[in-house]
């Protein structure tokens, strides 16, 4: 069982930036999917973010593109989010997910359902 810690959350103001890191205890080699997801209370857990560890690629949901940047260092079996131009549609908690995925295509088409591994999550708070 791969397990996951998260850090790097917190307050900020709007327009504001954060990075999130993610530490692995192991990988799937190549065919790791890293995933960044987000919820807030009442709502499905939504995607934000993917990379797949054999081709780099990666994959952002529609409402941070151009905002945030997910990034891995395979070696430190870590991932990042970094997230400028915060608003406060951001604000939730965020979760970072690890899977065997065997293709970048199912990666980038990855739902929260398809990750068994999960970090514990860090709140992100946006204010006015």
């Amino acid at each position: 069982q791969v397990r996951l810690v998260e850090s790097g959350g917190g307050s900020v103001q709007a327009g504001g930036s954060l990075t999130l890191s993610c530490t692995a205890t192991s990988l799937y080699g190549d065919h790791t999917c890293m995933g960044w997801f987000r919820q807030v209370p009442g709502r499905e857990r939504e995607g934000v973010a993917q990379v797949y560890s054999g081709s780099g690629g990666t994959h952002y949901a529609d409402s941070v593109k151009g905002r945030f940047t997910i990034s891995q260092d395979i070696a430190k079996k870590t991932m990042y989010l970094q997230m400028n131009s915060l608003k406060p549609d951001d604000a939730a908690m965020y979760y970072c997910a690890v899977g065997l995925f065997t293709s970048s295509g199912a990666c980038m088409r990855s739902v929260a359902r398809s990750f068994r591994s999960w970090g514990q999550g860090t709140q992100v708070t946006v204010s006015l």
